[in-house]
């Protein structure tokens, strides 16, 4: 019995020991922490998360250290799987898109309603005001933590064949979409052929002329490239935008220490503005130089006006009303408020 008791008191001695360290001690962390991106640093969005990489080994004195995977490596570039492994800890961080995360988180469907947001002040609406808000409590709940906000911005529409200024326009052409339901349904829509691919199969398959086009921001159009792919007719049409969300493995989280969590917040919080900036660079500056730069790159560029604008809104006006409950209504229609509301 005596020898019992001593153990019994040893084993409460070093529990209360342990609980008296100071937390960074007490806590476990890991050496190295695995952040999946879909592109490079090349492109605004890889460079989001390498400023945030930078940032948080900076704020926590480098004891949270943070190591790139681009091309979604760490799921064999399966984007669409990215939130699902996040989830279940392969991955311990992400700048993810919200068009990549959609099938698993529904809500996000939100920011792919076609025509949804006409301007870059109804996307900061969404993203910096209740919406955002809501989306990031459903992510919470999902099983990630949210800490901030990124942009991976205006998908355009490229292709090789004709330039793009109505519908009809639209009607044969084998346009690459991201693996989400509701892209097929809009490009369905407007007659379209839409072809579900990965980004790294992409680029291969209009070199070859496989695929006819794609969709895409146009920062992506010029760090990947694409004039150099038969990318060569551009139309600007802003029919959705592809909001980032900056997050971490609850998990992993819960690991840290509660500074170190906000650091990390805090970190991920201003990676998230000057992201936002680069995605934004040369489209928002009068003049647009980076339209200027892709029309020396001998591309045509097709801007819609008002109304020939308001054609493909009217044709894909039914995927738009299909899918707002499966959004959910009350979300969608706080959104449309938002935007209805937004300061220009």
């Amino acid at each position: 019995m005596k020898l019992r008791t001593f153990l019994s008191a040893t084993a409460a001695a070093s529990a209360l020991l342990t609980l008296g360290l100071p937390a960074a001690q007490a806590q476990t962390y890991k050496s190295e922490y695995r952040m999946s991106l879909v592109v490079g640093t090349a492109f605004p969005w890889g460079k989001g998360g390498e400023i945030w990489a930078n940032k948080v080994r900076e704020k926590t004195n480098g004891r949270i250290n943070i190591k790139l995977y681009p091309g979604v490596s760490l799921i064999q570039g399966d984007q669409t799987r990215e939130f699902s492994a996040l989830r279940q800890g392969v991955i311990d961080m992400a700048v993810g898109s919200t068009i990549n995360w959609s099938p698993q988180v529904k809500q996000l469907n939100l920011f792919s309603l076609p025509f949804l947001m006409p301007d870059y002040a109804a996307i900061d609406a969404l993203t910096q005001g209740e919406v955002g808000k809501e989306i990031f409590k459903t992510l919470d709940k999902a099983g990630v933590v949210p800490l901030a906000w990124g942009e991976n911005g205006y998908r355009e529409l490229t292709n090789s064949k004709h330039a793009v200024k109505t519908p009809a326009d639209m009607k044969g052409l084998k346009i690459r979409v991201v693996g989400s339901p509701l892209f097929a349904d809009t490009f369905t829509a407007l007659g379209a052929n839409p072809t579900q691919m990965s980004w790294a199969d992409a680029q291969p398959a209009f070199a070859s002329g496989a695929v006819d086009g794609q969709e895409n921001p146009m920062s992506i159009f010029t760090a990947a490239k694409l004039h150099t792919v038969n990318q060569k007719f551009l139309t600007l049409w802003g029919y959705v935008a592809d909001p980032l969300v900056f997050v971490v493995n609850k998990d992993v989280w819960n690991s840290w220490t509660p500074a170190d969590r906000e650091a990390v917040r805090q970190a991920a919080l201003e990676a998230g503005k000057e992201e936002i900036a680069i995605a934004r660079k040369g489209m928002v500056e009068a003049g647009q130089p980076l339209l200027k730069d892709i029309e020396g790159l001998g591309v045509t560029i097709t801007r819609l006006s008002p109304e020939e604008r308001a054609a493909f809104v009217k044709i894909t006006r039914p995927v738009y009303d299909k899918w707002k409950p499966q959004v959910g209504t009350p979300l969608v229609e706080m959104a449309e408020k938002a935007i209805a509301a937004r300061k220009q």
